[in-house]
């Protein structure tokens, strides 16, 4: 029906362009930001999922540092340990020394002053810190504060991730072996090397036996990282085929929509042309 009154190719093609305009628009977009979800009117429910997985990368990525630091700490204590069974082991091997009959009483006297020299450096390994903190005792001897309580190492982005760390029994043994009194110590290889034989003996296994579980922990830290690194990656990986553009797929559809808009106003331009074949009958 020609009428003067509706255009009704007009009205077609003016919906079909804006129809495509927006398609056009919305391509756009999505190449300009690399995102095919750029608000939840895109895809509400994937933009759910590609939120709850980008919380998820980066509370990994934070724990993955914690790891880093936990691994740290562990190397520094480990260390300070290594230290210290080589100072008893150079003590013993004076108390050995010291315990034989052709030692003379000077000679006992010069092994049992850097003997005492030894367990003043152990002391100092003992006090090591990490971060400004202690990590097995507090205070000086004879008085010393057991540490190594549980300690909880959050490896996970969830509040269930965290691996609980007591090297409290083993730490128990190896402070105990350095419980020499003054006197003691002023004269135990004069005295009693045998006993300093012992004592060294028995230093050099408990020191290792929290060594062995300080490497157990740093070695299951190492694993824990190597996971999360996994995890974060293949967790990226699906948080980028959720929202991510696919430049192949959306170029086309740019393209499809700016020929479709193109030829829309053409077709808008030509119905408009219909008026004046109206008016042509009435003329």
């Amino acid at each position: 029906m020609l009428s003067l009154r509706t255009n009704t190719s007009a009205l077609s093609a003016t919906r079909a362009i804006d129809s495509t305009s927006r398609a056009a628009s919305v391509s756009m977009t999505r190449l300009s930001t690399g995102y095919r979800i750029n608000s939840a009117q895109d895809d509400a429910a994937g933009l759910q999922i590609a939120t709850r997985l980008k919380a998820q990368t980066s509370g990994m990525a934070v724990a993955m540092r914690n790891t880093q630091n936990d691994i740290s700490l562990m190397q520094v204590a480990e260390g300070a340990v290594d230290t210290i069974i080589t100072l008893f082991g150079r003590m013993k091997d004076l108390a050995i020394q010291a315990a034989d009959g052709s030692m003379t009483a000077t000679d006992k006297s010069a092994l049992q002053t850097e003997f005492v020299s030894l367990f003043a450096e152990v002391w100092h390994g003992v006090e090591t810190k990490y971060n400004g903190e202690d990590l097995f005792i507090s205070t000086p001897p004879n008085n010393h504060e057991k540490l190594w309580y549980p300690v909880n190492m959050q490896i996970g982005e969830s509040s269930s991730s965290v691996m609980e760390v007591n090297l409290q029994p083993a730490l128990i043994g190896t402070l105990d072996s350095l419980n020499y009194t003054n006197a003691d110590l002023d004269t135990i290889l004069t005295q009693n090397a045998s006993q300093a034989i012992e004592n060294s003996t028995n230093a050099i296994d408990s020191w290792a036996a929290l060594r062995s579980e300080m490497g157990a922990v740093s070695n299951r830290l190492e694993h824990v990282y190597n996971n999360l690194a996994n995890v974060s990656t293949n967790t990226e990986n699906a948080r980028g085929r959720i929202r991510d553009t696919d430049y192949a797929a959306e170029s086309a559809n740019a393209t499809s929509a700016q020929m479709l808009t193109q030829a829309g106003t053409a077709m808008l331009k030509q119905s408009n042309s219909i008026f004046q074949l109206t008016l042509s009958l009435v003329t």
